[in-house]
């Protein structure tokens, strides 16, 4: 049996850092984790080929090689998974889709001309479509009934069918699930509010084989809330920290992490002993109500700023993700979100507006409110909220655009992750007793030093940023050079962000636009309506 793994291109988001890795000579920023797992979980007597959409195109040769095209999607995928579909079914191929968006929106997939639906986890339904194939059935729906496996039966991802040198990052995951209840988040829709874990000794095994494919850069931990069990996580980094010692850390790690971590000052440096670098937060909000709103309870239990500055003086870089658009929301929340990032000096701050996404408490309540627009979702920056917000959604969208322009704006956010880094620096002068470089620092090549020379243009001469850049720099030298390169890189992240800046606007402005031209049709043709059946009250 001949399979080949599609993955679908991403659009242009905030994730996609196109011109950053245009600086650095790569194609994508992740691997698709889930198609090479589901590589691994399949007759290890079939054939694979696997194509990430991201990297190249699909050849001929390699859609009539195979016997089955299996392609994985996340809802940000939804344009070009449907062409992947459609292309597949022109070569005459039996088409399996799986992943959250078949999983969250399966009706979407049988109209886009998909044959099998392996839906939930595909520990439990990948061994149905298997049966189900060995039979010869020709279509299927294959779910899970609400069981969450366990995860300690995962094999090894097969990282051996990447194309590993057009990524800037691997990824592992040593957890599903997450045991908080925010309103609007799908994941404990998907994968449950109880963490299942890997064992210490899987995730080792994942990253010997990573090791022994030649990786030496940075790991993404995928976890949607990689402390979501802190008791496994913390044996977990017991074990890690002698693997990395011995292999002589040939690696850096990233994660995703909700905000009590703060709470914990061991844990946070036992992950900076394994040389985690950065950890990804959820904010959302600094405003009280709102998080009490979407019951993210977790995040009103210390100041917000104090939490995000001691996981910063920890040695760990934050990145954080801001929402707009929160039922009873008060005006100036974007205003709010800016002087919260600036005040913190997050030096990459994700800001959205909120998308109300398939089956989560937000979207059933929205849904029974008469709210929800359609029976579709995006997590994409540049689309539209897919609901009718409690205030009105000119002013909300006027906030997010201005906030998400202020926060790149390229002297603010030169000058924000300078700060940052000023914390970083002190903290890990402090912690890197045996090691003398920053946790995802890049490799000195040629390749790196060409972008270093590219972003020495635009930043220290062609910009309003040129002095700035200068002194930041000697200054980042001087008293703190192991993170200099480090510091450097995430500079080069911002170039991406002041391309996509431009596209939020014009995309968000345009769709507004769209949107309030529809809507005044609406209101025009019902207030017709309403005149045409009024009966004079003199005509009784």
């Amino acid at each position: 049996m001949n399979i080949l793994l599609v993955y679908p291109r991403f659009p242009k988001s905030f994730w996609s850092f196109d011109k950053t890795l245009e600086l650095v000579g790569l194609k994508a920023q992740l691997p698709p984790l889930g198609l090479v797992t589901v590589a691994a979980i399949l007759p290890q007597s079939w054939n694979y080929k696997l194509v990430d959409r991201n990297v190249r195109e699909v050849r001929d040769d390699e859609w009539r090689w195979a016997d089955i095209v299996v392609i994985s999607a996340m809802i940000v995928h939804r344009t070009d998974f449907y062409d992947a579909v459609q292309t597949a079914k022109r070569y005459g191929k039996l088409v399996a889709v799986g992943g959250p968006y078949p999983t969250s929106m399966p009706h979407e997939s049988e109209e886009a001309g998909a044959d099998f639906l392996i839906l939930d986890e595909g520990e439990i339904t990948l061994p149905m479509f298997v049966e189900a194939v060995e039979r010869g059935d020709q279509r299927g729906t294959f779910r899970s009934g609400g069981e969450k496996p366990a995860v300690t039966s995962t094999p090894v991802p097969r990282y051996d069918l990447l194309e590993m040198d057009a990524y800037a990052e691997m990824s592992v995951q040593f957890s599903r699930g997450c045991p908080f209840q925010c309103e609007f988040c799908d994941i404990i829709v998907l994968y449950g509010r109880k963490p299942r874990t890997k064992d210490p000794e899987q995730l080792l095994a994942e990253l010997q084989c990573l090791y022994d494919l030649g990786w030496r850069r940075s790991i993404f931990m995928v976890d949607d809330n990689f402390i979501g069990n802190k008791r496994n996580v913390k044996l977990l980094l017991k074990a890690m920290k002698p693997w990395m010692e011995e292999h002589g850390y040939p690696f850096s790690f990233a994660t995703e992490a909700s905000v009590d971590l703060a709470q914990d000052p061991e844990l946070m440096q036992m992950m900076v002993d394994c040389n985690f670098g950065t950890v990804f937060l959820g904010i959302e909000t600094p405003d009280d109500d709102s998080l009490n709103m979407t019951k993210k309870f977790q995040n009103m239990r210390d100041p917000l700023s104090e939490s995000v500055i001691s996981i910063a003086q920890s040695g760990l870089r934050v990145m954080a993700g801001l929402i707009v658009g929160f039922d009873g929301e008060k005006s100036g929340a974007g205003r709010r979100i800016y002087e919260f990032v600036e005040q913190t000096a997050i030096p990459t701050a994700l800001v959205s507006m909120l998308q109300a996404l398939p089956d989560t408490a937000l979207w059933h309540r929205l849904e029974k409110e008469g709210r929800l627009l359609g029976k579709s979702a995006d997590i994409n920056q540049t689309t539209l909220m897919n609901f009718v917000p409690t205030r009105p959604i000119e002013e909300i969208t006027e906030e997010y655009i201005q906030v998400f322009w202020d926060l790149y704006d390229p002297l603010t956010v030169l000058n924000r992750t300078y700060r940052h880094f000023l914390m970083l620096g002190e903290a890990q002068k402090r912690n890197y007793q045996n090691r003398t470089t920053s946790a995802g620092a890049p490799d000195i090549n040629w390749v790196t030093i060409r972008a270093f020379l590219i972003v020495v243009w635009r930043q220290g001469l062609l910009r309003k940023t040129r002095l700035r850049f200068w002194v930041n720099l000697a200054i980042m030298l001087w008293r703190y050079p192991a993170v200099a390169a480090n510091y450097i890189s995430v500079c080069a992240q911002a170039e991406h962000f002041l391309d996509f800046r431009q596209i939020v606007r014009q995309n968000i402005e345009e769709q507004l636009a769209a949107y309030l031209e529809a809507k005044q049709q609406t209101d025009k043709a019902a207030a017709t309506e309403t005149e045409s059946v009024a009966v004079p009250v003199s005509s009784l």
